[in-house]
């Protein structure tokens, strides 16, 4: 088996450059999807659409739009970048279109006209990042040892975190805070925010080229995978999952179980801000810092708990994050003030990373050599198809309760199930990268 496929010596240029991907992809997440980019297309461009349907409803549909086909594609291109030696070209690829994607969207103006192509171009830039997430965290073998896996995941997942929020912060003062930020660009037609697309497109492409440059290609001979025509992988796709059903089973239980936690962990981020708001008296800009706050926290918890992830199993890191993750939601029920959220709000962030990058080395560790792409295009897949449950439970644990406090139980109930069914994965990993 070549070193290609499976690191047998640690290779700390190789660490950083896979590590610079996580830094530049942050430009998509954090400034495109989540922060600014998506807030002008609902809160400017569409702010004044005609008709009964919301600009924010329409970037609703979009993004389950998006998801729809992900979840179809994931599989089937992780599969496909395994077989022949193509994992790398496929990130090359897919990295380059996201990166088109975002510069795209300076053409987008502050006017109603141009939302459809808004919410195309992000609907389409949502399904390529995720396509492209798959070859990158299959690569995580590839630069990492058996030894070292759960450190430079965490590693990754901490650069990820810093990285959008270094450019956010020059995003929002640069760019988009007073008029036109301290650049003093012009507003009109949305072009300071344009610009902040031009810049997140640049801000990727620079650091996503050291992988490109650094990490090899994997050998053809390092995946059991046959190429094969687009309508037989998923014919081919459906044999492995037979056989996973009857030979590989804990993994399918495990991208279950990690589907549900997942989910959870991306809901204490997509609602923290309203909550703060809301409940715990936060303003506008003390929302800004403790959201640079917890991107920081969470950076620092994954990156530490990777090498406990090395020392006892990422089962362990998983376990203990959601447990303390519970706990502190629960606490947060029955606290007030900002004091409080400041203290509990920092407690469930700083356990979102390790829990993150643990459930990605738990399945390197479930893998065997040569399906990373095809497992992680199901890790994709999954996580898509349930995308849904924490934003409806929060919204139904707000409706019942009458309060965005109770939205919290919402959250920790997607997340204690997913530790739930945690439980039906076997206590111990069998980690095939150390039988090579």
């Amino acid at each position: 088996m070549s070193d290609a496929a499976v690191g047998r010596t640690l290779d700390v240029r190789r660490v950083l450059a896979w590590s610079s991907w996580d830094w530049g992809s942050a430009a998509f997440n954090a400034v495109i999807v989540t922060f600014i980019f998506s807030v002008y297309l609902t809160d400017a461009v569409g702010s004044d659409l005609p008709g009964p349907v919301s600009a924010s409803t329409w970037l609703g549909i979009s993004i389950a739009a998006a998801s729809l086909v992900l979840a179809v594609l994931a599989p089937v291109m992780g599969q496909r970048s395994d077989a022949g030696g193509r994992r790398k070209w496929s990130l090359v690829l897919l990295t380059s279109s996201v990166i088109a994607i975002m510069a795209a969207l300076f053409f987008v103006k502050d006017d109603y006209s141009y939302l459809w192509l808004g919410l195309v171009l992000l609907a389409v830039g949502t399904v390529l990042f995720e396509l492209a997430q798959v070859p990158y965290f299959a690569m995580l073998r590839q630069v990492s040892t058996p030894d070292t896996v759960g450190w430079v995941s965490g590693i990754g997942w901490g650069a990820g975190y810093l990285g959008g929020i270094a450019l956010l912060l020059i995003c929002f003062f640069g760019f988009v805070t007073g008029d036109g930020g301290l650049l003093g660009l012009s507003t009109d037609e949305g072009f300071n925010i344009r610009m902040v697309a031009v810049l997140a497109a640049v801000w990727f492409a620079v650091f996503a080229l050291p992988v490109f440059l650094t990490v090899p290609e994997l050998p053809a001979e390092a995946s059991p995978l046959q190429k094969t025509s687009f309508v037989d992988s998923y014919r081919q796709l459906f044999v492995e999952l037979r056989h996973m059903w009857h030979h590989e089973r804990p993994t399918l239980v495990f991208l279950g179980a990690s589907a549900l936690f997942r989910d959870g962990l991306a809901g204490v981020f997509t609602f923290g801000a309203v909550i703060a708001v809301s409940v715990y008296g936060f303003e506008a800009d003390t929302v800004i810092l403790f959201g640079v706050a917890a991107n920081v926290v969470a950076a620092a918890g994954a990156i530490v708990a990777g090498r406990i992830d090395d020392r006892t199993g990422p089962r362990a890191v998983i376990v203990f994050s959601l447990v303390a993750m519970l706990g502190a939601g629960f606490a947060l029920l029955f606290v007030s003030g900002s004091t409080m959220f400041w203290i509990f709000g920092l407690i469930l962030c700083v356990f979102v990373g390790p829990a993150q990058s643990a459930s990605r080395t738990y399945l390197i560790r479930l893998t065997p050599v040569g399906k990373e792409g095809q497992i992680f295009g199901l890790y994709a897949m999954t996580g898509r198809a349930v995308s849904f449950l924490s934003p409806a439970l929060f919204a139904l644990a707000v409706f019942v309760g009458g309060d965005d406090r109770w939205g919290i139980i919402g959250i920790m109930l997607v997340l204690g199930a997913g530790l739930a069914a945690l439980f039906a994965v076997p206590a111990h990993v069998e980690d095939r990268a150390r039988s090579q």
